[in-house]
């Protein structure tokens, strides 16, 4: 997401998404995580990201949990929307191929061998 700082705050859009965020929780309204009350806000009023910016996808399906693979071509930021995240499949020994990119950065690893 790349937000017009000056027209963010002209438009007071941090007070319009907290009201839908209270909304949602006197009475559930949508269940996909934070992007809802965005939505609801701008009403189409947005403009699409070209994939090369953000690879988003890689959580998976949010039906069967499965695997996906990159765009073709360059990527400049990964984004494991989605159910599926890459430390807890690391943790469950169930990983996609792509979660290994998120490996290194895992700040969970144990430094020392429990057994």
């Amino acid at each position: 997401m790349v937000i017009d700082l000056d027209r963010w705050r002209v438009g007071m859009y941090t007070e319009q998404i907290k009201r839908w965020m209270e909304v949602q929780k006197r009475v559930r309204i949508y269940e996909l995580g934070s992007l809802p009350p965005f939505l609801l806000v701008f009403g189409g009023r947005i403009a699409g990201v070209d994939h090369r910016w953000n690879q988003h996808g890689l959580g998976g399906d949010n039906y069967r949990g499965l695997c996906r693979d990159l765009h073709p071509g360059p990527v400049s930021l990964l984004h494991w929307s989605g159910k599926g995240k890459p430390w807890a499949r690391l943790d469950r020994g169930r990983p996609c191929p792509l979660d290994a990119l998120w490996s290194p950065y895992d700040l969970w690893r144990p430094t020392f061998d429990l057994e």
